[in-house]
């Protein structure tokens, strides 16, 4: 799945609008937004920004269970207990 269809589910998922993140992402226009979902791109910060408007993390799960959530400020890694 593209990185924009995901971006798109989650924000449908947490009820938020599509053009309620230029503003978020630091974008002056809608034209510009369009473009990051039209051409699929998305920086691991946009990602970052895009789950905290969501009121969610990114995260890395590994097989173990053990997370490593990407942050703009510092790496968190927690146990697979966490």
């Amino acid at each position: 799945m593209k990185i924009s269809a995901t971006v798109k589910a989650l924000l449908s998922l947490a009820g938020k609008k599509q053009s309620d993140l230029a503003p978020i992402l630091d974008m002056g226009s809608k034209q510009s937004l369009s473009n990051k979902f039209s051409h699929d791109r998305w920086s691991a910060s946009d990602l970052v920004e895009v789950a905290k408007f969501c009121g969610c993390k990114l995260a890395f799960i590994l097989p173990n269970g053990q997370k490593i959530i990407i942050d703009n400020t510092e790496q968190k890694e927690t146990s697979p207990d966490e």
